[in-house]
């Protein structure tokens, strides 16, 4: 169907001249190296790996990014990350025009399992290798990550709170208590309104990575709440160090996307259409983790969210249990729940500081308009320390920050 191309002819080419080109070169490899070369395919091929070699020197010698906002990571490498059960989002086509560079789990092996090690006799958490420095458009110092700037605590009771709790096949469940005191209260923080518009902001993604979590823990205002990946070891430790700097938490459960089983979610995914059974084994391990927070939030879910029945069955467990239900907004249109409420912004859908800062200005935007707004995000270095800076600015802007229990529809 296609003609076979034709080549031009390469007698003429510097490279493979007689006098002092490539040929002359190689007369001592003998006849048979000469007779490889002069092969039709063989001499293209090596001009390009000679163009492609020259290109990889050059770019090992110079910075293709000078003079742009960067993100410099130093992280541990000492472990290869496990398989990945929380995706990050996509980065957007426009990261390498924001000067910014995207990140994804594998690519830096900033996401690797966090090990109960990382706890110190007292269970509190304990120093985790690699430092993450931002350095975002028009700003004078650099944001760092992991670093030594922890706020002061304002610390939460302790979990577990009596009664609120029973015995499980995989551990202890929430439970309402029976003088009617639910998780969903109990462990959520408390809040005073001033009156200003209210935003709320939840960093989801947590306990996969110690750096990470760490700073999110200790760098973030106690009025975000944080948000922990059910599978990562040394859950409790990591609620326990969240709730003692006096953040409410939430956990993750893994539901089924739309693209299932080409995307999945990881172990113990709820499923469109599966039997009570399973869900419930699913949930009471998931739920069974750990102890201390005040309610789940989906990870994924594109399908398992829009089908009323799974649903139905999902938001009555919740009830049952009384603990809130908090979505990423793709739920935002889905009745049901006794305490629940969806996000407004997803505030990392692009992964870089340009577009996280203008979803956020869109979250400030709507608190004014409507008293409230919700965002999520991931544990990105980049969302971390865009939302650090932005947290600093909210009062100057008359807006106040709001865990998200204060904003639950009940």
């Amino acid at each position: 169907m296609f003609a076979k191309p034709k080549l031009p002819s390469l007698s003429n080419s510097p490279l493979f001249r007689k006098d002092g080109g490539l040929m002359s070169r190689v007369k001592g490899l003998g006849p048979a190296a000469l007779d490889i070369l002069k092969k039709p395919y063989t001499a293209p091929l090596m001009a390009l790996g000679l163009f492609i070699g020259g290109g990889a020197l050059f770019l090992s010698l110079s910075d293709p990014e000078a003079g742009n906002p960067t993100i410099q990571i130093a992280a541990a490498t000492t472990a290869a990350p496990k398989a990945d059960a929380h995706a990050p989002a996509t980065a957007s086509a426009d990261d390498a025009a924001s000067g910014l560079q995207a990140f994804t789990l594998d690519s830096l092996g900033l996401f690797k399992d966090a090990s109960a090690d990382q706890f110190n006799a007292n269970g509190e958490a304990g120093p985790a290798d690699g430092t993450a420095v931002i350095t975002l458009p028009n700003d004078g110092a650099p944001v760092t990550v992991g670093s030594a700037n922890k706020l002061p605590a304002s610390p939460l009771a302790p979990a577990p709170i009596a009664g609120l709790s029973q015995n499980g096949p995989n551990g202890p469940l929430p439970a309402i208590a029976s003088d009617g005191r639910v998780p969903a209260s109990a462990y959520a923080r408390p809040f005073k309104s001033n009156g200003k518009p209210m935003v709320s902001l939840i960093v989801g993604g947590l306990g996969l990575n110690p750096t990470t979590t760490k700073a999110a823990i200790e760098q973030l205002p106690a009025e975000v709440t944080l948000s922990f990946v059910p599978h990562a070891e040394g859950l409790q430790g990591w609620i326990d160090a969240a709730r003692a700097q006096g953040h409410e938490v939430l956990i993750e459960i893994p539901m089924e996307p739309t693209n299932y089983p080409d995307t999945d979610p990881g172990p113990r995914t709820l499923l469109v259409g599966q039997r009570t059974d399973d869900m419930n084994a699913s949930l009471n391990w998931l739920m069974g983790r750990a102890t201390g927070y005040f309610g789940v939030m989906n990870y994924q879910g594109s399908a398992y969210l829009r089908d009323k029945g799974s649903m139905t069955a999902f938001l009555n467990v919740m009830k049952a249990r009384g603990v809130a239900f908090i979505d990423d907004g793709q739920a935002r249109d889905v009745g049901g729940g006794w305490t629940r409420a969806s996000a407004d912004r997803v505030i990392d859908a692009q992964i870089n500081s340009q577009s996280i800062n203008a979803q956020l200005a869109a979250i400030e935007a709507q608190a004014k308009a409507r008293g409230r707004a919700l965002g999520s995000g991931f544990a990105y270095p980049v969302t971390l320390a865009v939302a650090i800076k932005w947290t600093q600015s909210l009062e100057q802007k008359g807006l106040q920050l709001a865990p998200a229990s204060a904003i639950m529809r009940r």
